[in-house]
């Protein structure tokens, strides 16, 4: 059953963690929700989850590959008649010494960080001028603002805090179009990324004691998009880690 009569999220990357949370937040808040994840059995997975199936689509395919962004939007459009917001929150997260990076390392990382980015927000920027209105919300990385010594990740620094700078530009660039471009910048958060066992350790790295929920961040990011009159923020989430040396 088709709808048109409701906001429609995109959502990259939706089918676990931040993503699979993104998309709950929003079917609760009464969105269509359009989410893409690599593969088709990924999105079965994740759609088992979150039911609602009058409410969401799924659409499989690498989102570093510019057909894929297109047709994002374009099954947004075709199933439920626009695109109201964009989160680009596909990612990957390296950590590691800088000489350690690979070729593959770099390869993966500017194909999703950064290739998805763009390719999904030009897509969604065609879009949203057009219509006149539109939130685009990058999921980025609080290290990004305030690296730490105990995390080395140079490499995921530069392509984040990249993309934390380009928000700031797209927000000027957009703004005349009624199109608010913003930024949720996560500390470490509670996802199937990390076990019980590191916890302790994760606990540790922010002032506040603790890690992230995904609902945590979830709430952010439906701040952005209800905040008509916001634009070029970068918001850390992350207990205090991005305040500076403690």
């Amino acid at each position: 059953m088709q709808d048109n009569t409701s906001p429609t999220v995109v959502i990259t990357g939706a089918s676990s963690g931040i993503g699979l949370g993104l998309a709950q937040a929003y079917l609760e808040r009464g969105f269509n929700v359009v989410a893409n994840a690599r593969t088709e059995e990924r999105l079965a997975a994740a759609a088992k989850q979150l039911g609602n199936p009058a409410r969401l689509l799924g659409v499989a395919g690498d989102i570093g590959r510019r057909d894929t962004a297109q047709q994002l939007v374009e099954r947004a459009v075709e199933r439920f008649g626009q695109v109201d917001v964009l989160i680009n929150n596909a990612g990957i997260f390296n950590a590691k010494p800088f000489v350690e990076y690979t070729e593959d390392d770099l390869e993966q990382m500017v194909a999703t960080n950064l290739k998805g980015f763009v390719y999904a927000s030009q897509a969604a920027a065609k879009h949203m001028v057009a219509r006149r209105q539109g939130h685009i919300v990058n999921i980025t990385a609080s290290i990004a603002l305030q690296p730490n010594q105990q995390v080395p990740a140079a490499l995921p620094v530069l392509i984040k805090g990249g993309i934390n700078a380009a928000t700031r530009a797209l927000a000027l660039e957009l703004a005349p179009h009624n199109v608010k471009v913003n930024a949720v910048a996560p500390g470490i958060v509670d996802t199937p990324l990390y076990t019980p066992e590191q916890h302790g350790f994760l606990n540790g790295l922010a002032p506040a004691g603790r890690i992230a929920t995904v609902r945590e961040i979830a709430d952010a990011v439906l701040y952005l998009t209800s905040a008509d009159f916001t634009t070029g923020v970068v918001l850390p989430v992350d207990g205090g880690m991005s305040s500076g040396k403690w």
